[in-house]
């Protein structure tokens, strides 16, 4: 292919992703699907390196990319099978982010797989909203191993039927696996369309040639970074179970643009679900490296091969079974970021911002009373970092997560809350010559008993500022207007009220007077 045929390929490949995307969103019930756009889809050639992917939630994209391979291998796959899993050590990430695969056959030849991860508000989990505050993989939802869910176009209907009943809405869990189907199907079609046009060998060529752009588009942006070594510590808030200030490090090894990442000092696994599998690990690690590259840079594996990275067994950033990692994919993810951007602001200043807020402030909330079940599950913006070219944005998502909120409206209109307030958090950014975006507040009123969960991070340690900017001011949640831990789990009565302001990000820069 010349220049202008491989980025038609490029475009055309993760137009499909595209397409998987918009059909899961129309088609799925819950808001945490249809509004909040909690969902990613990719595509991945025949042995499970990554191809392409939509831009849809970094954290789920990254740890498919570094876990597919191992999933690809173990099975033996029939066109017409989807494969369903959402274990965290065999490929998923935590147990609410369930995942489904299928392959792409032409003429009994398999050619590639489409794949599809959406988040549950409701697994089965200890707690409504999935997110408890565990001690083990199993109080945190139903696990589920790579399994087939669809053979040869069929549909297990015992094995569908014993998920979703072990969920409380059983019908909008119903729809919202039907919708993650139907994005598979739409994917094998469009992608099959695709191939028809260039023949399984033009297209396999063309994987090839995209593999090696992204790969020398990558080493030239890596090749950018000063040689050298590069430590950066940083500090979790705690883990919601009794453990505090826990350490991570890493080592950035930057030689001649390849890059190894080592978290070597990082703190051994906790007791509570901080900890994360080392493809979230790898997720976050890809995110940071992917900022530096060149916007027309492909999503395919070509880009990664030469970031590395190693963390010691049973450490937080590389958890083993059965440990519980519910918050690992959302807030340990969040501060893996921060520490590879700490290391890289010592090589290239002038490209790294300040921290951002650093967490998902995770709200997770329901009922198990009454006729009707029901699970909300939410993550919150804040305020993003300043850098040398301006200050950072207020009220947003940042890094590894890609979501919209949950609109008040619908809010609302699906569960027994009402919002009282929803507005910026002036002056919670970190000041400085650019300074950092504002948090957000949020206050919901309870309509009805409800059990909460909050996971959030960022509630004691601020985040940090750059070239002299002052840190964020950190979060603070609060009941009827009396602080709360950053990760608790309690009920609240009709009429209790529940705040939740978001950190600010750093600043960046010494402002200078006169």
């Amino acid at each position: 292919m010349d220049s202008i045929q491989l980025s038609l390929f490029a475009s055309r490949i993760a137009a499909v992703c595209d397409e998987m995307g918009a059909m899961l969103r129309c088609a799925a019930l819950s808001p945490n699907i249809k509004d909040r756009l909690d969902f990613s889809c990719a595509v991945f050639d025949t042995d499970g390196q990554l191809c392409a992917q939509a831009a849809h939630i970094p954290v789920h994209l990254g740890s498919m990319a570094y876990a597919m391979a191992g999933i690809v291998g173990q099975l033996n796959w029939s066109p017409g099978d989807m494969v369903i899993v959402n274990d965290p050590f065999l490929g998923g990430t935590h147990l609410p982010d369930v995942t489904l695969i299928a392959p792409v056959f032409v003429a009994q030849q398999r050619v590639a797989f489409v794949v599809n991860r959406a988040h549950h508000a409701d697994i089965g989990a200890s707690t409504p909203g999935s997110m408890p505050i565990s001690r083990s993989l199993d109080e945190e939802g139903v696990i589920i191993p790579p399994t087939h869910l669809l053979r040869g176009g069929n549909l297990d209907r015992s094995f569908f039927d014993g998920i979703v009943t072990t969920m409380g809405d059983v019908e909008q869990s119903r729809g919202d696996f039907s919708a993650q189907i139907s994005a598979n199907h739409v994917g094998v079609q469009r992608l099959l369309t695709l191939i028809e046009g260039l023949g399984v060998c033009g297209f396999d060529a063309a994987l090839a040639q995209l593999n090696g752009y992204g790969e020398r588009l990558a080493a030239s942006a890596l090749s950018q970074i000063p040689d050298g070594e590069y430590v950066f510590t940083d500090l979790m808030d705690d883990d919601g179970v009794g453990g505090v200030d826990i350490p991570l490090r890493v080592l950035l090894t930057i030689r001649q643009g390849r890059v190894h990442v080592d978290f070597s000092g990082t703190a051994g696994q906790v007791q509570g679900n901080i900890n994360c599998p080392l493809s979230v690990a790898a997720a976050a690690v890809y995110y940071v490296f992917r900022c530096l590259m060149p916007s027309q840079t492909p999503a395919c594996a070509g880009t990664f091969r030469d970031i590395t990275l190693s963390a010691p067994e049973r450490s937080l950033v590389n958890a083993q079974r059965p440990a519980a990692v519910a918050a690992g994919n959302v807030e340990t993810s969040s501060r893996i970021v921060d520490l590879i951007m700490g290391a890289l602001a010592q090589a290239i200043p002038e490209q790294i911002p300040a921290a951002s807020h650093g967490t998902m402030n995770n709200v997770a909330m329901g009922s198990r009373r009454g006729a009707r079940a029901w699970d909300y599950y939410e993550t919150l913006g804040g305020g993003m970092g300043a850098g040398s070219q301006g200050g950072g944005l207020s009220a947003v998502q940042t890094h590894m997560t890609n979501t919209l909120n949950t609109p008040v409206e619908s809010l609302e209109m699906h569960y027994p809350l009402r919002i009282h307030r929803y507005q910026v958090r002036r002056g919670s950014g970190g000041a400085g010559l650019y300074s950092g975006g504002d948090g957000l507040i949020r206050e919901f009123e309870f309509l009805a008993p409800t059990v909460v969960t909050l996971l959030t991070e960022r509630r004691v340690y601020a985040p940090w500022g750059l070239a002299g900017g002052l840190a964020g001011q950190v979060g603070i949640n609060s009941l009827n207007g009396q602080v709360l831990p950053g990760k608790i789990c309690f009920e609240a009565q009709p009429g209790d009220k529940l705040s939740l302001a978001t950190p600010g990000g750093g600043g960046w820069g010494v402002f200078e007077t006169g």
